[in-house]
């Protein structure tokens, strides 16, 4: 039988089938605020994962508060809103009780006749979020603020109950389809960033040569090296000093390049060279008189904090000369020496060279990288033709490793694309599910 389909009115829905409704969001629930359970499970908010307790997570870094008296409570079956990023789609039903950040909107149902997870899918799919961007308020986005009267008058489609609960049920089966295959290509990933971990370290420190011989090295993060190579102190090769002192508002379109320790942290900074992204600008006056933090070829940038010790020793290698001024929150290692340093950019790579700064590291919520904890590491050096030979091996055999991972990448945000069309499709009764 052919569906017939009406205007639902809506912009961003377009048509419904002719037997759905549009109603509002006041029509189906009310806010409220209820609290003094300090004593009640702590629950968290995340965009990708709906509602879960706090602890079951260790990637939240938001502090609860000593006193959770004033925090909300919430109920099995409750909807829960982040008002500061509804925007990107941080809103759920939650399937625990608890309680959450009084900065967080909590609506119980009022409508009987209303399948919850339904609702679930319809307002955190992608065609509501330009919706709940437009009505958000505030100077800029980390400000953004949805207000609960606003959302509230935010339109919505309804099927009768039991196709509500038909597409729900269809939709947690297929969303679970979808997100066991994007976790088989994020394993993936997971295999070949341990792979390209293993191949940097064992050239880095054993060289292209399996039959070199062997010695001690003398030093304690690593037993053994190929005879012939040196162990110098970081401080012979390089003088250490400190980025440009300005902050995010500073940053411009256009003017001197600058990188700081957030670009340095970013997923797209590989190590071993300058990514154009990494790049952000500030004004000349800025850089006026702060030469001191210029980089040239052979410099890195080491970001002087990191939310985890993973991340302690993470840098940026200079390899081209772009009048580059390191940011703020760096340490700058100005390489004494006028050859290239592509073989240290793979060594500072390895979890054993990092050891020797992650075992200095002070802090809880974030760590602390300064000058004189790098300046006490230990450098391990081949002969300048060795290094040139172990990176450029290093070059092409990292380059096809990321290149498989950029591929695996691509099958996940293709995936991640498809269940959005997914969701789409079926909340708003463009697939008949039957």
């Amino acid at each position: 039988m052919v569906r017939e389909y009406k205007d639902s009115g809506i912009e961003w829905i377009g048509k419904i089938p002719k037997g759905w409704k549009v109603s509002e969001v006041k029509r189906i629930m009310r806010n409220k605020s209820v609290r003094n359970q300090p004593n009640a499970m702590v629950l968290s908010l995340y965009r990708d994962y709906g509602i879960v307790p706090k602890d079951s997570r260790d990637d939240n870094f938001n502090v609860t508060s000593e006193d959770t008296a004033n925090y909300k409570v919430v109920g099995v079956g409750d909807f829960v809103i982040n008002k500061m990023k509804a925007w990107q789609g941080s809103m759920a039903v939650s399937e625990f009780d608890g309680i959450i950040s009084p900065a967080y909107y909590v609506c119980s149902f009022t409508d009987n006749n209303i399948y919850r997870r339904f609702i679930h899918y319809l307002l955190r799919n992608e065609s509501y979020k330009p919706e709940y961007m437009r009505l958000s308020t505030g100077l800029r986005i980390g400000q953004w603020d949805l207000g609960i009267d606003d959302f509230m008058k935010i339109p919505i489609v309804l099927p009768l109950y039991d196709e509500q609960k038909r597409i729900a049920d269809y939709l947690d089966s297929k969303c679970a389809e979808i997100d066991s295959l994007v976790e088989l290509q994020e394993q993936m990933i997971a295999q070949l960033t341990d792979y390209k971990q293993s191949v940097i370290t064992e050239a880095v420190t054993k060289g292209l040569n399996p039959e070199a011989e062997l010695v001690p090295s003398g030093i304690d993060w690593i037993d053994v090296i190929p005879k012939g190579w040196k162990t110098i102190p970081f401080k012979e090769i390089f003088r250490t000093g400190k980025g440009l002192s300005f902050t995010k508002a500073d940053l411009v379109n256009e003017g001197i390049p600058v990188i700081s320790y957030g670009q340095v942290h970013s997923k797209l900074n590989k190590g071993t060279r300058i990514d154009d992204e990494l790049i952000r600008f500030i004004p000349n006056d800025i850089a006026k008189g702060g030469n001191s933090s210029r980089v040239h070829v052979g410099d890195f940038i080491f970001a002087d904090t990191s939310e985890d010790l993973d991340g302690c020793g993470n840098c940026v290698y200079v390899d081209k000369e772009i009048g580059l001024y390191a940011g703020y929150h760096s340490v700058v290692a100005f390489s004494k020496r006028k050859e290239s340093n592509t073989f240290l950019a793979y060594l500072f790579l390895t979890n054993c060279w990092r050891s020797q700064i992650r075992c200095r590291v002070s802090g809880i919520k974030v760590f602390s990288v300064s000058q004189s904890i790098i300046k006490q590491t230990t450098l391990i050096l081949p002969p300048y033709e060795e290094q040139c030979a172990i990176a450029s091996y290093l070059d092409t055999k990292c380059a096809e490793i990321d290149s498989l991972i950029a591929l695996k990448r691509q099958k996940i945000e293709a995936l991640k694309d498809y269940k959005k069309s997914v969701i789409f499709e079926a909340v708003t009764g463009k697939t008949n599910i039957d």
